[in-house]
């Protein structure tokens, strides 16, 4: 009994953190279909990233982007995001452009299963 409490308090303790809050450039794109993961895009989840910085599968809170703050899974790339950039897809394309370019807080909340092995 008590190793079975060691170890539910060993896995507590290993427990991801949200990680610290980073400051990033966002944008919003439109484009539908299937991301570089295989996955569709579906506003309000979806996010375009740099995978050297936040590598798919990485989840993630954005402040500071209006309506469009919140938490997005890394699903997506692109070949102008390098760095600490991240593009949030918006189903309407006016919208998209409407949103412009913002400095927005971004902070990892779990990183993806194989990146959390490697640790």
């Amino acid at each position: 009994m008590k190793l079975i409490v060691l170890l539910c308090l060993a896995a507590a303790a290993c427990a991801e953190k949200p990680g610290r809050w980073q400051s990033f450039t966002a944008t919003a794109y439109s484009v539908e279909g299937e991301t570089s993961s295989g996955k569709q895009t579906r506003e309000g989840r979806t996010v375009a990233a740099d995978h050297s910085v936040l590598p798919v599968g990485t989840r993630i809170e954005v402040q500071d982007a209006g309506p469009y703050s919140g938490e997005y899974i890394v699903q997506d790339s692109g070949p102008k995001i390098r760095g600490r950039e991240i593009d949030i897809f918006i189903d309407n394309p006016a919208e998209a452009k409407k949103f412009g370019k913002k400095t927005v807080r971004v902070r990892v909340l779990a990183k993806p299963k194989q990146e959390a092995a490697k640790r």
